[in-house]
């Protein structure tokens, strides 16, 4: 039966809100908006929706599903993306997919690849896959010391897939088709969403800075 989901993704810098229509012989794009601004998540991400929606001609009330990247990213951008989605999952009282946003850039794809994010302070996220798979990861780690050996490609952003001095495949950030392909199961009971931020936020509180 035909059914369409609403993919979001705010773990990078691209604001992602596309929907895809299931059902078919393979997943079809209906409409999708992308903002690049890492400073837009909480501004472009339900413009980008109702966009969206209006290029598909489509209502809310057409929506049977969401997906939503959960990282690795930044605790900001992470959450602005997961809030949206459980909202509209419980708005709609529809159920809410989390999936790895790496795992969206990958989907699809053959071979050994390593996908990798900007994850600031000089270190990306990222992971490897075999034929789409995920292999290893999602890790957060210095560009040189992601292991690299038995990878023929990599994915990500231009600036930062260039620092591993492979050929570089053109996706730079989680799609809409990418997202929905990164569903392991679509008759499986969703799982709690669970941000994948790696690692600690730069805020601390007072005992933790050994001033309490």
């Amino acid at each position: 039966m035909s059914r369409v989901v609403l993919a979001l993704d705010t773990a990078t810098p691209a604001v992602t809100a596309g929907l895809i229509r299931l059902g078919g012989a393979r997943p079809e794009l209906l409409a999708e908006r992308i903002t690049v601004d890492p400073r837009a998540h909480a501004e472009r991400l339900t413009p980008n929706v109702l966009a969206a929606l209006a290029d598909a001609q489509l209502e809310m009330a057409a929506l049977a599903a969401v997906v939503v990247g959960c990282g690795p990213g930044p605790f900001t951008g992470l959450r602005v993306g997961m809030a949206t989605a459980a909202a509209f999952g419980q708005a709609l009282g529809i159920p809410v997919h989390g999936v790895c946003s790496l795992d969206a850039i990958a989907a699809g794809t053959s071979g050994q690849l390593l996908v990798v994010t900007d994850a600031r302070r000089r270190e990306v996220y990222w992971a490897r896959y075999r034929d789409g798979v995920r292999t290893g990861g999602p890790g957060v780690s210095a560009p040189a010391d992601v292991a690299v050996d038995g990878v023929a490609a990599v994915a990500g952003p231009a600036a930062v897939a260039a620092q591993f001095g492979l050929p570089v495949i053109d996706r730079e950030y989680p799609s809409a088709l990418g997202l929905v392909g990164a569903v392991p199961d679509w008759a499986a009971e969703p799982e709690p969403l669970v941000p994948l931020y790696l690692r600690r936020p730069d805020a601390r509180t007072l005992a933790e800075r050994g001033l309490a």
